[in-house]
């Protein structure tokens, strides 16, 4: 099960990955206010990750990037009976690395940047939130309907520094775990050392393209490899 982050639904960010379609059943999930769904008034890592455990079904292996990898691991917490491995890749889980001053700075530029979306354009609030993550995408201007509707639910999703992991859950389990990072940004980086050291997790680093790790020429097969062991 493959969960999307924020802008851009699954279609989208997980493009690369349909050719693992020859050996796996790919379920890729769409959250509440990403097209092909309607718009909400409110995004929420919490709702969306119950949405997610209750889609679960024993075996799968979830794989979650950005905000989803928030949503998926507040998901594996819930069901751990249910998986078989879980996946995140760049997670901007900054309470969990609270006391970094490069997370502490990011969370803190994250509160200012979503303070502003509500009065922002919808077009200059994402091209500044995609160069605070490290994004190496150049949206079209105008905005096509599908990322102004991303950029609008990015307007109003709950802040990922509010996000509580539970580690001590999460690393009890006996799913084996996989941390993907990109190398890019420092904050990102930090995060990623305490989810490997506490999960007792796998890690890799793929460098070269920001923050959209899952495009990397070698992800695939890293993902792969990993599932194949995991189950």
């Amino acid at each position: 099960m493959l969960v999307h982050g924020s802008v851009i639904g699954g279609r989208g960010t997980w493009s690369a990955q349909r050719s693992l379609a020859e050996q796996f059943e790919l379920v890729v999930f769409d959250r509440p206010g990403f097209p092909p769904n309607p718009p909400v008034d409110r995004v929420d890592f919490e709702s969306d990750g119950a949405l997610v455990a209750e889609l679960l079904e024993p075996g799968d292996h979830l794989v979650g990037h950005s905000y989803g990898g928030i949503v998926s691991m507040l998901a594996a917490a819930s069901r751990p009976e249910r998986l078989r491995s879980l996946t995140v890749i760049e997670p901007p889980a900054t309470r969990v690395a609270a006391g970094v001053p490069v997370v502490d700075a990011f969370a803190t530029a994250g509160q200012e940047l979503y303070a502003a979306a509500a009065t922002g354009d919808p077009n200059v609030f994402l091209r500044t939130f995609l160069a605070a993550v490290g994004s190496p995408f150049d949206p079209p201007s105008p905005l096509p309907p599908d990322l102004e509707q991303g950029a609008r639910a990015l307007a109003v999703e709950r802040g990922p520094w509010e996000a509580d992991i539970p580690l001590a859950a999460l690393g009890s389990t006996s799913f084996p775990k996989l941390v993907v990072s990109g190398a890019h940004l420092d904050a990102y980086d930090a995060i990623c050392d305490v989810l490997e050291r506490e999960l007792d997790a796998e890690r890799a680093v793929l460098p070269g393209y920001g923050h959209a790790v899952q495009r990397h020429p070698e992800f695939n097969a890293v993902l792969a490899s990993f599932v194949e062991r995991a189950r």
